[in-house]
C-alpha cells in the first residue's frame, strides 16, 4: 500500500476558499485502478497560515504514479486554481510505503 500526501500552507482567512475548492473539485479518482480513499486534512494554524494535507491511499506506488501520468490527473488538477494569495508557496509532496 502507498500513501500520497501534499501539504499546503493556506493564508489565514482563506481556509474556506481552499476547502470549497476541494469540495467542488471533480477529483477524477473514482474508478481509477489502485485508488482506495482520499481525505483532506486541516492542521494547525499559526499567525501566517493554516496547514492542510491531501491524503490519498493507493494499492501501490505504481498505481499512484500511473494516475499522475493520466488524463484524469490533468483534468483534476486543472481545477485547482485558487484566488491569488490563497496558497503560501507550492504544495509539498510526501509519499509513503506502508510498512505495517
Amino acid at each position: 500500500m502507498f500513501i500520497a500526501m501534499n501539504r499546503f500552507r493556506i493564508a489565514v482567512g482563506r481556509e474556506s476558499v481552499f476547502e470549497e475548492l476541494w469540495r467542488r473539485r471533480d477529483s477524477q479518482l473514482e474508478g481509477v485502478s489502485g485508488f482506495r480513499e482520499f481525505h483532506l486534512l486541516r492542521g494547525p494554524t499559526d499567525e501566517e497560515a493554516t496547514l492542510f494535507a491531501s491524503h490519498s491511499v493507493w494499492d501501490s506506488r505504481q498505481a499512484f504514479e500511473a494516475w499522475t501520468e493520466s488524463e484524469a490527473f490533468r483534468k483534476a488538477h486543472a481545477q485547482s486554481r485558487a484566488p491569488e494569495g490563497t496558497y503560501l508557496g507550492h504544495p509539498e509532496f510526501e509519499g509513503f510505503e506502508v510498512v505495517l
